[in-house]
């Protein structure tokens, strides 16, 4: 089951922690995947590690010109295909609502929303012509439960699940599914780097009392492009220990 083999891919944030577990679990299935990241020489590094016969196409995702040229790029690289878009990319500006500065707002919605929209737009059209698609928009936990300092990235994620869920229904007739994975606090070298009391009180939080690894939201990315996953659309799979029961 979940056999990837003769699918392609652009995964985005792809050198990062969970975006290198997605890569490397989409990879394992069989997929040809094209990576992308905004440093070109760890993402070249790190689809080296893959082997195969992937591709690097770096992008930064803060320029929208940039953003509407990468999937025309990943099509090129790919063979003229895209099977796969999965959006991870993204990034945090963390302050307090009063304190925060207007471009802490607009860089985290720019990228985390405003990037993924674009790609999704431009991925949606080699899809259509095909007939079969599969789009996986990482989100988060706190784009469900809130959490205070990152009304920023709380905002972004949240509007990644309303997009996907219209996206879904627009697109559902022409084969092509678009999900979201809400991974919760997954082990990570900031995490590892925690105080224990800080530990803790997050494992205290979580039923399954441990921390997610980046594997676990590789494979529920998996599930979700695979073709056995073709009659879901428009979901939220939450990756989160129990964290948070939506």
């Amino acid at each position: 089951m979940f056999d990837l083999t003769g699918m392609t891919a652009l995964v985005t944030g792809a050198s990062g922690g969970i975006g290198s577990a997605i890569a490397q679990a989409l990879a394992g299935q069989g997929a040809r995947l094209a990576v992308s990241g905004s440093n070109a020489d760890k993402l070249t590094r790190f689809r080296g590690d893959l082997g195969g016969d992937h591709v690097a196409v770096p992008c930064d995702l803060s320029d929208a010109a940039a953003v509407d040229r990468l999937v025309p790029a990943a099509v090129a690289a790919l063979g003229g295909r895209l099977d796969i878009l999965v959006n991870n990319a993204g990034v945090t500006r963390d302050n307090l609502a009063m304190r925060m500065k207007d471009d802490e707002w607009s860089d985290v919605i720019r990228v985390n929303l405003e990037a993924a929209f674009r790609l999704c737009r431009a991925a949606a059209r080699p899809m259509m012509k095909a007939r079969f698609g599969r789009i996986v928009s990482i989100t988060s936990v706190v784009g469900q439960t809130g959490n205070p300092g990152q009304v920023n990235y709380a905002a972004s994620k949240a509007g990644l699940v309303g997009m996907s869920k219209a996206l879904a229904q627009e697109l559902a007739s022409r084969g092509i599914t678009v999900n979201c994975v809400a991974p919760g606090f997954i082990r990570s070298a900031m995490t590892e780097a925690l105080p224990d009391a800080q530990k803790t009180t997050l494992l205290g939080r979580i039923p399954a009392g441990d921390l997610g690894e980046g594997a676990d939201v590789g494979a529920a990315v998996v599930y979700l492009v695979s073709r056995e996953a073709g009659y879901v659309t428009g979901q939220t799979l939450h990756v989160n220990g129990g964290m948070a029961m939506v």
